[in-house]
């Protein structure tokens, strides 16, 4: 069997709007539900391939053949704030800001290799709605990405497998794992 990892590393903000401790299992003192308030991390994502045999070049992949992957995490989560669009505070900070207008949401699609798009997220349409890009809200709203899930690193690794590995298939390899680290000493990791 054969294994490669690729990081990929970013800056995000999240809240986890779920979160509740049980006291008698924290740190003495340390009952704060500080991941409900609204925060970053510089976080790290490594992707894990594996496959029986290697290819004609002597390879898993080629490290270069996951630049979509790069691209995907630059452009659509890397300094934005990743939101669940059912998070209890969503209105309040990212459709209540234009109360005269309706928000519109643009869909993220991520192609597949049966041709048919995958939908993976949304990002407010700031193009349809008249922003001038000088603005503070125009600021605020390019600074979200919308998902459909609470975004804890559990639930944010088991995302993004699930994209590497719909689009990594024409390669006939297993994605092994994806993980998710969004402190030094914290990481989350999803195995299919």
């Amino acid at each position: 069997m054969f294994k490669i990892s690729k990081e990929f590393n970013l800056e995000f903000g999240h809240r986890v709007h779920t979160q509740s401790l049980n006291h008698d299992f924290c740190a003495k003192g340390d009952v704060k539900q500080c991941c409900r308030h609204l925060h970053g991390h510089s976080g790290i994502v490594t992707v894990s391939l594996e496959a029986d045999k290697i290819d004609r070049r002597g390879m898993v992949v080629d490290f270069k053949e996951l630049g979509w992957f790069k691209d995907f995490i630059d452009n659509n989560l890397d300094h934005k704030f990743i939101i669940d669009g059912n998070d209890p505070l969503f209105a309040a900070l990212v459709t209540d800001v234009l109360p005269q207008q309706k928000i519109l949401f643009n869909r993220v699609y991520i192609g597949g290799n049966d041709g048919q798009p995958q939908i993976v997220g949304a990002v407010v349409a700031l193009d349809l709605l008249d922003i001038k890009p000088e603005t503070p809200i125009y600021e605020l709203l390019e600074g979200y990405f919308i998902v459909d899930f609470v975004p804890t690193s559990e639930n944010l690794s088991a995302w993004l497998f699930d994209i590497v590995q719909q689009k990594m298939k024409p390669f006939n390899v297993k994605v092994s794992e994806v993980s998710w680290k969004e402190t030094a000493k914290s990481i989350a990791r999803y195995h299919g």
